[in-house]
C-alpha cells in the first residue's frame, strides 16, 4: 500500500486530571485545571499519562483527542473571538494540516507513533459555556478526531510528518462531517 505523507505542526497539547463537563449535564462544570505540558508521554493501547481518560477501559476509543488549528482559528473568527485558548474545547492535540473527520476508521502515525482514528469528537452543548455562545453550533461535524494509540511515544509540539494509508484531500481540513445517508 503506498504511504502518503504530509507536513503537519502541533500548536499545543492539553491534559486534565478530571472530568470538568462529561456527566454533568444538569450540574456546575467541574474545576479540574487543564495543563499544556510541552509533551505528553503516549502509552499504547491506555491513552495519555495524567489525563482523565488514562486507562479507562480496555480498548477505548478516545485515548487521545485531536482538533484542529484551522478549525479553532475558524470558530473564533466565526464567533468573533480574539486571544482565547483552545484549552477551552478539552481535546489534547492541536494539529495543524490534515483534515481530521478523513481519518476516522484510519491508522496513521505522527513522528513514528500509531494511532487509529476512531470517531468525531463530536461537541457538547459546554462548548457554548466553555468557550462562547454559539461554539457547538459553529463546530457541528467538526469536533475533532478521537484516536486509540497504537505504540508508545512522546509527543512534543513542533513541526512532523503525518503518514497515512489514505490519500487526503487537504481542501476540506474546515469541512464538517457529513451524515451518513440512510439506507
Amino acid at each position: 500500500m503506498p504511504d502518503f505523507i504530509y507536513p503537519v505542526k502541533i500548536h499545543q497539547l492539553f491534559i486534565s486530571p478530571g472530568h470538568n463537563y462529561w456527566g454533568r449535564p444538569d450540574r456546575d462544570p467541574g474545576s479540574f485545571l487543564t495543563f499544556s505540558p510541552e509533551s505528553i508521554t503516549l502509552d499504547a493501547g491506555k491513552g495519555i499519562r495524567g489525563d482523565r481518560y488514562y486507562n479507562r477501559k480496555p480498548d477505548y476509543d478516545g485515548q487521545i483527542t485531536f482538533f484542529s488549528q484551522e478549525v479553532y482559528e475558524d470558530v473564533s473568527s466565526l464567533l468573533s473571538i480574539e486571544n482565547r485558548s483552545p484549552v477551552h474545547f478539552r481535546r489534547n492535540v492541536i494539529i495543524e494540516g490534515v483534515p481530521l473527520n478523513q481519518l476516522i476508521g484510519q491508522s496513521f502515525s505522527i513522528d513514528g507513533i500509531q494511532f487509529s482514528g476512531s470517531g468525531h469528537c463530536t461537541p457538547c452543548k459546554w462548548m457554548d459555556f466553555g468557550f462562547a455562545e454559539g461554539t457547538l453550533k459553529a463546530l457541528h461535524g467538526r469536533g475533532g478526531l478521537r484516536c486509540r494509540i497504537l505504540s508508545d511515544g512522546i509527543l512534543t509540539p513542533g513541526s512532523f510528518q503525518l503518514h497515512s494509508q489514505l490519500k487526503l484531500d487537504l481542501s476540506q481540513i474546515l469541512n464538517p462531517l457529513l451524515p451518513k445517508p440512510l439506507p
